[in-house]
């Protein structure tokens, strides 16, 4: 027997029963979320060319990648991204449409993440997208409706951090880095290392810039830290960037949603199509990020067609995890209906008017009423019906 044939691949799982159920609520209840605001669903392939994540701009690491080659030996991956591809499907096939275009999604990312670190290589995302609308009204809407996405599924305690991508950027631009130390400082701040962050840019020349971006990771919190963002980061290139956050979080905080947002200028993501606000969503008790999104509005360029653009995705499995404890463990029907020979037919008629009132009534393929009720009695089934010229209730429990 081949060895791996009765195992799922690294990085992935097989999910059943009342993992479905959750993963099933949180995506109906946020897509019927989306379509109440405008949005359209769109499918874009599983499968795509490697051009269209490999741009030297934006591009995603090719280590991250799983890659396969089509019948003509061109270089194909599984989408480790769903933003590049809809960015694609705008930039062609939609290139004429109205703007600004609101589409949603609801589907798989496939990406290649270190071993051991418990992360899944298949992750079901679904997001929006709002492709040819800029400015704060549009920056607001989507903050607005990721927190309310997160709110549709009932959660407890959840919370959106905000802050803009253009700190680090400005920042680590007067540096004049080459890109494997960029990345370091990026994950540096993004982990808070500050020991190793403060080592690292002790080395650097520009002392002041290396002093502006040891404190990024430290200024998180309410509006008060874009007052300490103005005088501790000493650099007049960032003050358009506090004032849109300033601007985002008053009008939040007139919405009432206050309470449920605070200012990160830490987030340092590593996709490279961000050019404005950077935002991520926490749920209480979850190890991992549930939303993350931003503006790109530089990368739809890479496709032909340059216009600002603006999204998020929600980890499906991430916020179906937290709602999976207050759901029934494997659910079973309320009725078994048993025919015997002859009365099949009766039976499934039996059952389409039993699922016309709302119960949940199986089909018993057993041969005869002992194998059933023993069979039911396994299940927790609490009543069988036995579909002959008459029809008898035999309750179990």
């Amino acid at each position: 027997m081949l060895k791996n044939k009765l195992i799922a691949p690294e990085g992935t799982r097989d999910i059943l029963f009342e993992d479905c159920t959750a993963r099933r609520k949180v995506e109906n209840k946020i897509k019927n979320l989306f379509v109440s605001r405008g949005f359209s669903e769109v499918i874009t392939p599983g499968i795509e060319f490697y051009d269209v994540f490999s741009s030297d701009a934006h591009g995603i690491p090719q280590e991250k990648m799983y890659k396969l080659v089509d019948s003509k030996g061109r270089l194909l991956a599984l989408k480790p991204d769903l933003t590049m591809p809809i960015a694609r499907l705008a930039a062609t096939r939609l290139r004429d449409q109205v703007r600004p275009l609101r589409l949603f999604y609801s589907q798989n990312i496939y990406t290649i993440t270190p071993a051991l670190t418990g992360r899944s290589d298949e992750i079901p995302q679904i997001g929006v997208e709002i492709i040819g609308a800029g400015g704060k009204r549009t920056d607001l809407e989507v903050l607005v409706l990721a927190l309310e996405a997160l709110q549709s599924c009932n959660l407890d305690d959840f919370r959106l951090e905000i802050g803009h991508i253009g700190f680090f950027n400005t920042l680590i631009g007067k540096l004049n880095l080459d890109e494997e130390q960029t990345e370091e400082i990026r994950t540096l701040i993004q982990n808070k290392n500050y020991p190793a962050l403060n080592d690292m840019l002790d080395r650097m020349e520009d002392k002041k810039t290396a002093a502006s971006l040891k404190k990024l990771p430290a200024l998180f919190g309410g509006e008060e830290v874009l007052d300490e963002a103005a005088e501790a980061l000493d650099c007049p290139e960032v003050a358009s960037y506090l004032e849109a956050l300033r601007s985002l979080y008053q009008s939040l905080s007139e919405l009432g949603l206050g309470e449920r947002v605070s200012l990160d200028l830490g987030i340092v993501n590593r996709t490279d199509y961000y050019t404005g606000i950077v935002f991520k969503g926490y749920i209480e008790g979850l190890g991992t990020t549930a939303l993350q999104g931003g503006r790109y509005d530089t990368l739809l360029s890479d496709y032909g067609k340059e216009e600002p653009a603006i999204g998020f995705s929600i980890n499906v499995d991430a916020v179906a995890k937290v709602l999976l404890p207050a759901l029934p463990k494997n659910p079973v029907p309320d009725v078994l209906v048993f025919a015997e020979e002859g009365f099949e037919v009766k039976a499934l008629l039996e059952i389409r008017k039993l699922a016309s009132h709302g119960f949940c009534a199986e089909f018993s393929t057993f041969e005869n009423f002992d194998e059933s009720r023993r069979y039911a009695i396994k299940r927790g089934i609490p009543t069988v019906y036995v579909v002959n010229d008459d029809l008898v209730e035999v309750r179990l429990s």
